[in-house]
């Protein structure tokens, strides 16, 4: 009587480690399926985004500011403006004018970027910037702050290197400026005269003086944000 009692429970408890065994080898292949599927488009999306607000800290100097950017003259044909040097100092509040401050804090600013070139009849000095931010929204709010119309006050901070020609360019030579957003940066450029002349100095200015540096800029911008295929196995790419 005794071993007939026990089994409902040994057919119990066989059913429940069959179900759980099931249960088991179900959770492996989904774990499984998991482990060796490639990303999703919206992963991959992520991916990107995030490798490229990425690059102002990982690429090399010479990635993102080129020796020679090119332009077109007054004249139709094809100048190179040169790279005199890169600012070793990477600060948000150092790089831009004090009005711009507050704004750039609230959008999430992590660091601006600086180089100065020198276009190819060196007559005119540009520095360039790259504002970095956490995404594209920020880079968009922060870009608000500034000016419309060219107007280079507010705005990024000219740099110059002593011993070059660039050596007389200060905040008071500052005559024209842009700034564009490209996915989490803005980039920006602030121009002068390689004389220094104050911009309160200067009489009518021919309007093709400057606009070539909004070319430079928009050559910094499209190689900072030209998308590249993901390599999840890259030690830059989070997948």
């Amino acid at each position: 009587m005794g071993e007939r009692r026990t089994w409902p429970a040994l057919a119990i408890a066989s059913a429940l480690t069959l179900i759980c065994a099931i249960v088991a080898a179900v959770a492996a292949n989904a774990a499984l399926a998991e482990l060796t599927r490639g990303p999703s488009p919206e992963e991959v999306r992520q991916a990107t985004a995030a490798e490229v607000a990425r690059r102002w800290e990982r690429w090399p100097v010479g990635r993102i500011f080129p020796a020679t950017l090119t332009y077109n003259s007054e004249q139709g044909g094809v100048e190179r403006a040169r790279r005199v040097g890169v600012s070793s100092r990477y600060g948000c509040r150092t790089a831009t004018d004090t009005r711009l401050h507050k704004a750039l804090r609230a959008a999430g600013c992590r660091a601006v970027l600086r180089a100065t070139y020198l276009d190819a009849l060196q007559g005119v000095v540009v520095t360039v910037g790259v504002a970095a931010f956490p995404d594209a929204r920020s880079a968009a709010a922060a870009e608000h702050a500034f000016p419309r119309g060219g107007g280079p006050v507010p705005g990024l901070r000219a740099l110059a290197f002593p011993g070059t020609v660039t050596d007389r360019f200060s905040q008071a030579g500052r005559q024209a400026a842009t700034v564009r957003q490209a996915g989490p940066y803005l980039v920006m450029t602030t121009a002068g005269q390689v004389d220094g002349r104050p911009a309160r100095a200067v009489g009518r200015q021919r309007p093709g003086v400057f606009s070539f540096t909004d070319a430079l800029a928009g050559q910094i911008a499209s190689t900072l944000t030209a998308p590249a295929a993901p390599d999840c196995a890259a030690e830059e790419w989070r997948c």
